[in-house]
């Protein structure tokens, strides 16, 4: 793939996680790549094409980690929920 192609999927994938605020994982669902693919695209190389995107894509980013223990207790909370509703 081609540098202008590469920067142009950066932007994309950094505009779509702007726009919808949401995790690299469902970004990587939305466009059907690897989650290494879209962390790389906009940790890496998008800090090349476009610092403006890159800076609100750090800040999500950032705010992602430190929410990601309430996620995976969630996720935990409801796998035994539906274990529970099965038994």
């Amino acid at each position: 793939m081609n540098v202008h192609k590469q920067s142009e999927r950066c932007e994309l994938l950094a505009a779509y996680l702007i726009e919808h605020k949401t995790t690299v994982r469902q970004v990587a669902h939305a466009f059907g790549i690897s989650k290494s693919t879209v962390h790389k695209d906009i940790t890496t190389r998008l800090r090349y094409t476009n610092k403006r995107m890159y800076a609100k894509v750090k800040d999500i980013l950032e705010q992602n980690k430190q929410e990601r223990h309430l996620r995976g207790g969630e996720a935990t909370r409801r796998k035994y929920l539906k274990k529970q509703s099965i038994s």
